[in-house]
């Protein structure tokens, strides 16, 4: 698909004009890079091509991830598309079990991401690395800056790149300040882990992917063992 400008109803609530970006349509799973299937070419041939934000998250290698996003106008915040679009990445971050998610990741370059950790009772080690459970936050337009310079080195993956994983040095606490889903100021002091998230999906706010900051020597496929069977 050729390069266009990204404009799917949600060019008013663009500061700057509308963004350019190639957005793609993963319409199906198992096989995200393999061509679409019969149900997929007909449901694209009755339903027209997919827009986004798309109901699956891009894949590494999609411009859409490399992309500066831009702000939000503060009183496009309670519109339909940008409520559309939070609440479309609420559900994808719950169907495919992340703990975070940006509107890149969705190809929308705007600068919204959220996050919720719903885990059930953590062991005692987790709770000492501060891996503790957190309620739904929605940040529109968010600012952070650093509470606590010293770093961890923890594991992290993400829905981009499915099925690897590396160890990334993070800040160990952070306050993220923005507007939240209703456009209302809000401000979230987060350490640990939660802090972990925080930074992963600022850096996708500005086109910056986890491997991009990885000790590459960590650098894992998940499935490494079951190739070896």
């Amino acid at each position: 698909m050729a390069a266009r400008s990204w404009s799917c109803g949600l060019r008013g609530v663009l500061r700057a004009g509308p963004v350019p970006c190639r957005p793609r349509c993963l319409a199906f799973s198992g096989r995200p890079w393999g061509e679409p299937g019969a149900w997929q070419r007909l449901r694209r041939r009755l339903l027209g091509p997919c827009e986004p934000p798309f109901q699956r998250v891009c894949l590494v290698g999609d411009p859409a991830l490399r992309g500066v996003a831009a702000p939000v106008e503060p009183e496009r915040v309670s519109s339909a598309e940008v409520q559309r679009l939070i609440a479309r990445l609420v559900a994808v971050m719950r169907r495919e079990g992340c703990v975070g998610l940006s509107a890149p990741q969705l190809g929308v370059p705007l600068q919204v991401f959220v996050a919720e950790f719903r885990g059930p009772s953590l062991p005692e080690g987790l709770r000492a690395l501060e891996v503790a459970p957190f309620p739904l936050r929605v940040f529109v337009n968010p600012a952070m800056r650093v509470l606590d310079s010293r770093t961890s080195h923890f594991t992290e993956g993400c829905a981009s790149l499915p099925g690897f994983s590396a160890v990334v040095a993070r800040h160990m606490g952070v306050e993220v300040s923005g507007l939240n889903e209703a456009g209302e100021q809000t401000a979230w002091q987060a350490r640990g882990f939660a802090a972990r998230i925080v930074q992963h999906e600022m850096d996708h706010l500005k086109g910056i992917l986890y491997v991009d900051k990885m000790e590459s020597g960590s650098f894992t496929c998940l499935h490494w063992a079951k190739v070896n069977r």
